[in-house]
């Protein structure tokens, strides 16, 4: 890429941190740093015209885990553990909350539903049985029982005739989130650069060189917040994991309002605009959508598909209207990664799915390591 010296003069010189991914992490971090250095030099570098993964195309769940999938965490995690991040979901979520205002990201706290197929009679028994642990261990950080029984009232087909209701549960509008993420970074002075490819980087004693497929730069520092796509520049444990989705048309008099989960969390849908919006069914082929490729299957269209059929609208026509997918980073625990890889470089990734959630605290968290 042939540059002025304009160009290079006011974009590329004398950078104080370069941030690499324009998401709900990296914005995030870029704030907090441009709070914390007022006169700082900062830089983000995105690939994509808008910020890829999953922060513009995720499904808008301001959630910290189905008992389902609280009740699967506790296999692999001690509880201390499990509490730790359920309360950086939730400090997560009061802080992008702060930081943006309700208003303007459209925040519903409608609750959330954990539905239950007829019959999977061990799913619900286990989370039945162990409703009234996971609430004791929450009563801390939330003062109340979360996790409550409520009857089916909105008239869903082939699953058990009681929920598990999450009063604590909200939903959001990505696109406005991300929008006003946008606005604000660059309000403060942050410059973003869209379509550059981050292809690498070497560290010097001073500063470190990051190449991109359109040009070189130097950076006093320089962090990582590609989450699913990380692995492409780190040596850590961070897989990409693709979710598909899918939306209807608008349906006329749609009753249906809240954030609902399915099969430990793999299968998730809320109204939005008349519509329905689901996604979700990776566990089908964990394997196939290990993958960087955005796209969609047949087998998870046609599972989402068939879902809305027999459970969510099973007497009301509905028509799809759009389908897409985004790129997470999950590990084989869910543990974040937020650290200091070497002197001057950074990182904060391995979200776990969880991005809306706990994105705004992750940004937060590299900015206080610098």
């Amino acid at each position: 890429m042939n540059l002025s010296y304009w160009e290079i003069k006011s974009w590329l010189t004398n950078v104080d941190f370069t941030i690499v991914g324009s998401g709900i992490v990296g914005l995030n971090c870029a704030i907090q740093l441009k709070n914390k250095f007022p006169k700082a030099n900062i830089l983000v570098l995105e690939k994509g015209v808008l910020p890829q993964g999953a922060s513009t195309k995720n499904a808008g769940f301001a959630c910290f885990g189905s008992l389902s999938e609280i009740i699967e965490d506790l296999k692999l995690h001690t509880e201390e553990e499990v509490l730790e991040l359920i309360n950086k979901r939730i400090k997560g979520l009061i802080l992008l909350r702060r930081t943006l205002g309700d208003k303007i990201i459209d925040y519903k706290q409608f609750g959330g539903f954990e539905l239950f197929p007829i019959n999977d009679n061990q799913l619900f028994e286990t989370c039945f049985s162990k409703r009234e642990l996971v609430n004791q261990l929450l009563k801390p950080v939330l003062g109340k029982d979360v996790f409550t029984l409520k009857a089916n009232s909105f008239g869903f087909k082939n699953i058990k005739e009681q929920y598990i209701y999450n009063e604590f549960e909200g939903q959001l509008d990505t696109g406005k989130m991300m929008d006003a993420l946008l606005h604000q970074t660059t309000s403060k002075g942050v410059k973003i650069l869209n379509n550059i490819s981050v292809e690498g980087f070497s560290e010097h004693n001073n500063s470190v060189k990051v190449r991109t497929d359109k040009f070189e730069l130097s950076t006093s520092n320089l962090i990582i917040a590609t989450n699913g796509f990380a692995s492409k520049l780190i040596n850590e444990d961070v897989k990409p994991a693709r979710a598909q989705v899918l939306i209807t048309k608008p349906i006329e008099n749609l009753h249906i309002k809240g954030t609902f989960h399915l099969d430990k969390g793999y299968y998730y849908f809320r109204n939005i605009n008349n519509r329905i919006l689901f996604g979700g069914g990776r566990n089908l082929d964990f394997k196939r959508e290990e993958t960087m490729t955005f796209g969609e299957t047949e087998l998870v269209q046609n599972k989402l598909e068939h879902f809305l059929k027999t459970v969510i609208l099973p007497e009301t026509p509905f028509e799809i209207d759009m389908r897409w997918s985004g790129i997470m980073g999950v590990g084989n625990q869910k543990k974040l990664l937020v650290k200091q890889i070497s002197n001057r470089v950074f990182c904060g990734v391995r979200l776990g799915g969880m991005g809306v959630a706990i994105g705004s605290l992750i940004g937060k968290e590299i900015a206080d390591l610098l």
